[in-house]
C-alpha cells in the first residue's frame, strides 16, 4: 500500500526532535514538506523534503494527506482549521488547543469534512505509564484509592521563548500538565471535580510554572504536580490500591533520547534501565522490583497511518483532547475563584 505523503507544520523542538524523527521511522508514512522559515536548517536535517514557507503555500501547492501541526499553542486552532478546511487529515501536537469552545469546532470540521483529527499525546506510549495501565486492567493493585502522578525539573532560569511569555496557552500546565492530565484520563475518566493551585513561581515568571491539581472521583483521589524548581525530581509515579502499591522513579528515555538523535532505531529504545524500574508492594508488605513495559512513541503514528489506511480507531481520540482542555480551563477557574470546580465528561 502507498505510504500516507505527510507535511509537518513548525521546525522547532518540537518538530525537529520529537515530531520529525518518529513520522520518518513509520513505514506507512512519507514525510514529503515542512513548513518553515529557515529552509537551511530543514535540509540540514531533512535532506530533500521540500520546505513550504507557510501553511498557505503548502496547501496550495503540496498534495500531502497528513498535516501534522506543530507550532506554538495559540497557532493550532487557525492552522488546523486550515488544514481540515483544505480536506487534510490533522495531528496536533499537545495541547490541542487552547480553549474548548475552539476544540469542539475543530472536532465538527472534521466530521463535516470527513477527516481524521488527533492530537500527539505522545507519553500515553510511556513506558512506565503503559506498565501502570497493565497493573490496573489486571487489578493487581485492587482498587486504586490514591494516584500521585508528578513532573518536576529543575530550570531556575525563565527563558526567553514563548512558552514561559505571558501569553495564551503558555506555561506549564498546558504543557506537561497536558500529559499528566490525560494519562489520569484513560485510567480514570472524567473527574467529578478539580481543585488547583497555579503559581508563576520562580523570579521573574511571567507564565504558570508550578501547578497542583487534585482531581476527585467518588473512590479515588489523582493529585498531579509539576514545578520548574526541584534540584531532585521525587517518585514519577505513586499508585496506592487495596491489594498493593506501585511506586515509580526515573522518567521515560524517548524524549531524551530524542534531544540526542537517538529514535525507534536505537538500541534499547523504549527501555527503562534497572534501576528505574518500580517497586511493587503487596498487601503483606513484600516488595519487588516490576520491570518497566517497553515504550515506543512511533505506536500512535503506525495506529495514524492504520486509521487513514484501514478505518481502525485513533490512538488519541479528539473527545479524549478536548476533555484534558476542559480540565486545564477547570484548573484555572479553581485558582482564580479559590474554590473546587465541578466537571462533567464531554459530549462531543
Amino acid at each position: 500500500m502507498t505510504s500516507i505523503r505527510t507535511a509537518l507544520v513548525g521546525f522547532g523542538i518540537s518538530g525537529q526532535c520529537f515530531q520529525a524523527p518518529i513520522i520518518e521511522s513509520v513505514d506507512g508514512l512519507d514525510l514529503v514538506a515542512v513548513v518553515s522559515t529557515n529552509p537551511d536548517k530543514v535540509n540540514t536535517f531533512l535532506p530533500g523534503v521540500k520546505v513550504f514557507p507557510s501553511l498557505e503555500t503548502l496547501l496550495s501547492d503540496c498534495d500531502a494527506e497528513l498535516v501534522v501541526i506543530a507550532t506554538p499553542n495559540d497557532l493550532h486552532y487557525p492552522m488546523a482549521k486550515l488544514a481540515l478546511e483544505a480536506n487534510r487529515h490533522v495531528v496536533i501536537e499537545k495541547p490541542f488547543v487552547i480553549d474548548s469552545e475552539n476544540g469542539e469546532k475543530l472536532i465538527e470540521l472534521a466530521k463535516q469534512k470527513d477527516r481524521l483529527l488527533s492530537v500527539y499525546q505522545s507519553r500515553r506510549f510511556d513506558g512506565d505509564f503503559l506498565t501502570i495501565q497493565h497493573l490496573k486492567n489486571c487489578n493487581q493493585l485492587g482498587d486504586i484509592h490514591t494516584f500521585y502522578s508528578s513532573y518536576n525539573r529543575y530550570r531556575p532560569e525563565v527563558k526567553d521563548r514563548w512558552r514561559e511569555q505571558d501569553l495564551p496557552g503558555a506555561g506549564i500546565l498546558y504543557d506537561l500538565g497536558a500529559h499528566l492530565i490525560d494519562q489520569a484520563l484513560i485510567l480514570f475518566g472524567m473527574p467529578d471535580s478539580v481543585m488547583a493551585h497555579l503559581r508563576n513561581q520562580r523570579p521573574g515568571a511571567q507564565a504558570v510554572d508550578h501547578f497542583h491539581l487534585v482531581l476527585s472521583y467518588p473512590d479515588t483521589e489523582v493529585i498531579l504536580h509539576g514545578n520548574c524548581l526541584s534540584t531532585a525530581p521525587g517518585p514519577r509515579f505513586q499508585v496506592f490500591g487495596s491489594k498493593g502499591t506501585y511506586i515509580k522513579y526515573g522518567m521515560d528515555s524517548q524524549e531524551d533520547d530524542l534531544r540526542q538523535n537517538k529514535g525507534p532505531w536505537s538500541t534499547n529504545w523504549g527501555l527503562d534501565p534497572v534501576e528505574h524500574y518500580g517497586l511493587l508492594t503487596d498487601s503483606n508488605g513484600h516488595e519487588q522490583p516490576l520491570k518497566t513495559f517497553k515504550g515506543g512513541y512511533e505506536a500512535f503514528y503506525q495506529l495514524i497511518a492504520s486509521a487513514i489506511q484501514h478505518g481502525t480507531p485513533l490512538p488519541v481520540e479528539p473527545s479524549d483532547a478536548l476533555d484534558v482542555i476542559r480540565v486545564i480551563e477547570a484548573a484555572y477557574q479553581s485558582e482564580q475563584r479559590g474554590c473546587r470546580i465541578e466537571l462533567s465528561r464531554s459530549t462531543t
